[in-house]
């Protein structure tokens, strides 16, 4: 496909908009960056991700009041959650083919516009009909901010030194993790309430997306391409029919039951059909050579069976600490430290050792190592459980969990052509979501039978249609027996998770090690480009 037009000068900006721009130009361009300028370059991206992460911790422990309050039940604890994540997952693979039209630092400040958005609604919300709608708009921000920064980091700097700045976003994503608990449990606790927690992240969302036109100055090369727009419809119906069967299935009907078979043969229909017009069109969602590659696609299933995993179980942690333990939000939030300081320092000493000696794999099947044995110890839990013996399995589930995560979507970014840099990333992105929110939404399906099954009062329990129980208002008995459903109930979700993680080790161990690239992806796509073809690709 060409392209000829006549050049056009840098925004105002410093954006190369020029779409006739030859690729080694570009490259160039962005390879000149010395490490304190890519600092720089990337710091508006750290910002916007430091904002979606922070939404999300902020309401993990503000949950319980914010469902106790609107009158909803244990379903709608597990959908606000996966609701969000399904938005996500969605949509990640499509911010990524977008990423080959427009213009990426765009893209980005659109991502964090839909954010603000469902903040706004989020936070002035009257029901939880409204508070849904609003995190479904929360998601599709957050999946333009999951398949973009990535991407746009991988194309400025070379795999080798990678590693170095996936500490720094390690040490980000720690740090609003970290933050998110506190601040969330500390404005529930305030006059300002919980409402509070879906606005404060408004005004770092404006000053992100400011210092994104300041600070982000990429070349912008297009292709034109056209988006397969059926296929993705056809990807999200099939993948939200399988949320909503997997969500349903064992509270609202059995998991062997003719409405079990109807939905999830109907998601396999979808996703069949899905792959078919994938593979007949020239610019699939989900490029399906991408599986032929044995790096991709071991590192796609093990990111999808560490999102099962992680995902599944640590998202009721919160639940657990403030209605099993009897904690406030604020207590809930300090109790989730061990497993951010985990992540912490594993992912920064990690990517530090990797950018000094170029060696990963250790690194992913250490992580992978410890994921189940921190879940299994999890599920050793109770009502009763010390924060001591809590903290130390909270913090190696979360060493292994930094060991694990970068390092897979570094694999798959090492080992493919600049071309399907994009693709590669995305797609190993969409499956990890895709994992956490079946995840999220299965074993919450399960935490919700279970409580329901050890008090025997079936819906009306405070599991499944039940509301989640104020325990400061039960009485003496009352507050006890729900105490001790939810311990047990929580240990059987990290019990379930566990295997699902050794799994996940499996598909880890078969990863080969490769050595990592020294040159940008805008380099490679220089290099790879043939001498006088005049296809055009997106640089970043």
């Amino acid at each position: 496909m060409t392209t000829t037009s006549s050049p056009t000068p840098p925004d105002a900006a410093g954006e190369v908009n020029d779409p006739t721009t030859p690729p080694e130009a570009a490259a160039t361009a962005v390879a000149a960056l010395t490490p304190r300028q890519t600092v720089q370059a990337i710091s508006g991206l750290m910002i916007g991700m430091l904002v979606a992460v922070l939404a999300g911790t902020v309401v993990s422990t503000a949950l319980p009041r914010i469902i106790a309050d609107l009158g909803a039940s244990q379903s709608a604890y597990t959908w606000v959650v996966t609701i969000e994540l399904l938005a996500m997952t969605a949509t990640v693979p499509l911010w990524g083919k977008l990423a080959d039209l427009y213009n990426n630092k765009l893209l980005v400040q659109l991502s964090l516009a839909f954010f603000v958005a469902g903040s706004l609604v989020a936070g002035f919300t009257p029901n939880i009909e409204l508070l849904l709608t609003s995190r479904v708009v929360q998601g599709i921000g957050a999946g333009g901010l999951t398949a973009l920064v990535q991407i746009v980091m991988a194309a400025i700097i070379p795999p080798r030194e990678l590693g170095r700045y996936s500490g720094i976003f390690g040490a980000i994503f720690a740090g609003a993790t970290v933050g998110g608990p506190l601040l969330g449990g500390f404005l529930v606790d305030s006059p300002l309430g919980w409402r509070a927690c879906f606005l404060v992240g408004v005004p770092f969302s404006l000053l992100a997306i400011f210092l994104l036109q300041r600070t982000l100055k990429l070349p912008t090369i297009r292709r034109e391409v056209r988006i397969d727009w059926l296929g993705a419809l056809l990807i999200t119906a099939g993948v939200s029919t399988i949320l909503v069967w997997s969500t349903f299935a064992g509270n609202k009907f059995d998991w062997v039951s003719g409405w079990s078979f109807l939905m999830a043969g109907g998601a396999l229909v979808l996703l069949g059909v899905a792959v078919f017009v994938e593979s007949r069109h020239p610019e699939p969602i989900i490029p399906l050579d991408l599986f032929r590659n044995r790096t991709v696609t071991l590192s796609v299933v093990a990111s999808m069976l560490v999102g099962v995993a992680l995902f599944g179980g640590s998202v009721f942690l919160s639940q657990y600490f403030q209605i099993a333990q009897g904690h406030s939000p604020t207590s809930a939030g300090l109790m989730s430290l061990p497993m951010v300081f985990g992540m912490l320092i594993s992912s920064t000493v990690a990517g530090a050792l990797i950018t000094k000696y170029g060696k990963w794999k250790i690194y992913l099947v250490s992580g992978g190592v410890l994921l189940p044995v921190g879940l299994g110890l999890l599920g050793t839990i109770d009502a009763h459980t010390g924060g001591l013996e809590i903290s130390v399995y909270m913090a190696i589930l979360g060493v292994g969990v930094g060991l694990v995560m970068q390092n897979l979507v570094l694999a798959a970014q090492n080992d493919v052509p600049a071309r399907e840099l994009g693709a590669a990333t995305s797609v190993v992105s969409f499956f990890r979501s895709m994992g956490g929110t079946i995840g999220v939404s299965a074993l919450g399906a399960v935490l919700a039978s279970r409580v329901a099954s050890s008090l025997g009062m079936g819906g009306a329990s405070g599991g499944g249609e039940g509301a989640v129980p104020d325990i400061s208002k039960l009485p003496e008995p009352a507050r006890i027996a729900v105490q001790e459903a939810y311990g047990n109930a929580t240990a059987d979700l990290f019990l379930i998770s566990a295997p699902i993680a050794v799994l996940a080790l499996v598909a880890i161990l078969f990863v080969k090690e490769k050595a990592l690239l020294t040159t940008s992806a805008s380099e490679r796509m220089a290099a790879e480009e043939p001498a006088g073809e005049t296809k055009v690709q997106d640089t970043v």
